[in-house]
C-alpha cells in the first residue's frame, strides 16, 4: 500500500506527490521543517513544534500557509491514514515556486509550499541504542551562524553524519572555539558530578523542543542544570554524556574521539531523564 503524504491541501499517494523545480527549498534550501514524534498513535509535544515552526517562519519573513489548529487537522489525518503507531511526521514549508529562478525573494503573495509525510518507526521507544550508547566524533562545525532556525540547509550535519560513520561512530558533535555547538541533528549534554552542562540558547545552536522538555523535566526532578559552553576535553572528562532529540529522546553518548566517557556504558542520570521523559511525553500527547 503507499505511503499517503500531504502536498499543498492535497492528500495523495506519495508516488504521485510532486513540486515545481522552481521550488524555492529545491533551488536554495529557501524552507523550514520540523519533526514531530508519534507514540501510541498520539503526537508528542506538538504545540512545542508548532511554536517553533512559526518563530522559524517570522525569522526568514515567510508565509504561514496553514492555521496551527489545521496543521495538528493534518498531522492526525497523516497518522490515521498511514495507520502509524510509532513513527514521525515530518514538516516542510518553503517559500514556494516563483516564475523562474532567482536569487531575491518572489512577490510576497507567491503561495508557500507545505509538504508533510509520516515515517513508520516500530518500537520507536525501544531503541536497542539507548541501553547501549552511540559513539560521537568532534569535528569543525563549518554551518552558517542562523543555526535557530530550523532551515532545511541540512548538507554539512549529513557530511557530519557521514564523517562520523567513516570514524566508525554514530554521530558528531560540532566544535566552535574549542566548545561543543551541538550534534549533527541533536542537542549535547555532559553530567559532571551532580550537573548536567549544556550549552545555553544563542544563535549558535537549534532551540530544542525536547531539550526544553528534559531541562523542565530535570530541574522538576531536582536535578541541577547548567546552561554553559563546555569544551572536547570537559566532555572526554564527563561523567556521563547524552544528546537529545524528538526521534531519539534521551541518548546516552559513550564514547568521543575513541575515548569512552565515564565508564564507557550509560549512565544513570541519562537512563532517568528517557525514562521521565518518555513517561511525562506519553501523558501529554495528542
Amino acid at each position: 500500500m503507499s505511503r499517503i503524504v500531504y502536498v499543498n491541501g492535497t492528500y495523495l499517494p506519495d508516488e504521485q506527490a510532486t513540486i515545481s523545480i522552481f521550488d524555492r527549498g529545491f533551488l536554495f534550501a529557501d524552507g523550514v521543517y520540523e519533526v514531530t514524534s508519534v507514540l501510541d498513535g498520539k503526537l508528542i509535544d506538538f504545540d512545542g513544534h508548532a511554536t517553533r515552526l512559526q518563530r522559524s517562519l517570522s525569522e526568514l519573513d515567510m508565509n504561514t500557509p496553514v492555521t496551527m489548529e489545521t496543521l495538528l487537522e493534518i498531522n492526525r489525518e497523516l497518522v490515521a491514514r498511514n495507520d502509524i503507531t510509532d513513527g514521525l511526521v515530518y514538516l516542510q514549508i518553503t517559500r514556494g515556486a516563483a516564475a523562474d529562478r532567482d536569487f531575491a525573494f518572489p512577490d510576497p503573495d507567491t503561495p508557500p509550499t507545505i509538504v508533510l509525510f509520516t515515517q513508520n518507526k516500530p518500537g520507536l521507544a525501544d531503541s536497542p541504542a539507548a541501553k547501549t550508547g552511540i559513539k560521537v566524533i568532534s569535528i569543525e562545525d563549518q554551518r552558517w551562524g542562523r543555526r535557530d532556525i530550523k532551515t532545511v540547509q541540512l548538507l554539512y550535519p549529513s557530511m557530519g553524519k557521514m564523517m562520523a560513520k567513516a570514524a566508525g561512530a554514530d554521530d558528531a558533535w560540532m566544535v566552535e572555539d574549542g566548545a561543543v555547538t551541538e550534534g549533527t541533528s541533536n542537542n549535547a549534554y555532559i553530567v559532571k558530578g551532580n550537573t548536567i552542562i549544556t550549552r545555553q540558547l544563542s544563535h549558535d545552536i537549534l532551540h530544542g523542543i525536547t531539550r526544553a522538555a528534559v531541562l523542565r523535566f530535570a530541574r522538576e526532578a531536582q536535578m541541577k542544570v547548567e546552561e554553559r559552553a563546555f569544551t572536547v576535553e570537559e566532555a572526554k572528562a564527563a561523567d556521563e554524556a547524552f544528546v537529545t532529540s524528538a526521534s531519539s529522546f534521551v541518548m546516552p553518548v559513550v564514547e568521543m574521539d575513541d575515548a569512552p566517557i565515564g565508564t564507557g556504558t550509560p549512565g544513570p542520570v541519562a537512563a532517568r531523564l528517557r525514562e521521565i521523559y518518555l513517561e511525562e511525553s506519553r501523558k501529554t500527547a495528542i
